[in-house]
């Protein structure tokens, strides 16, 4: 099963590789890992998901807060959150082709970032489902790349990251 967990940490050099390092050295794999600064500067949050079950996962969980410079760890699939990726699709372009991307592109809120005479590039945000749902309609269309940041993702309401 998957899960998506965010980690608060120090913002130092080699958390990031200590993080990893607990994941690697265990056999554990990360599907999507995120990293920026919070409002903090000496601050970061870090969004992984990966998949294992609820033992593998709360192992993961304690090995992680024990990590000298992570400061807070939360599975989020243990209540209700918000996650969001953002992808690029570099798409072929042609005569016959462009009226459909850019149906499809208003149909799923996306952007057009990028214009050559034999491409368009789109920029979509949104939770897997649509992710992947604008993908699978654009698969005909000639994907030639695809670019993705990875899942950001918090508690809703009131609840708190760190």
């Amino acid at each position: 099963m998957r899960h998506t967990i965010t980690i608060t940490v120090e913002n130092e050099f080699g958390v990031l590789s200590r993080v990893v390092g607990l994941f690697s050295g265990r056999g554990f794999n990360i599907d999507s890992l995120s990293v920026a600064e919070t409002m903090e500067p000496a601050i970061s949050r870090m969004t992984i998901v990966t998949r294992g079950d609820d033992q593998i996962i709360e192992q993961i969980i304690k090995q992680l807060n024990k990590l000298v410079n992570v400061i807070k760890v939360i599975d989020l699939d243990e209540g209700e959150y918000i996650d969001r990726e953002m992808i690029l699709v570099k798409m072929n372009a042609n005569e016959k082709n462009k009226p459909e991307l850019l149906r499809l592109t208003e149909i799923f809120r996306g952007k057009i970032v990028d214009v050559t005479p034999a491409t368009y590039t789109i920029e979509l945000t949104g939770d897997d489902g649509k992710i992947k749902a604008a993908l699978e309609l654009f698969q005909p269309l000639g994907i030639r790349e695809i670019t993705r940041t990875g899942k950001v993702a918090m508690q809703r309401g009131s609840g708190n990251n760190g």
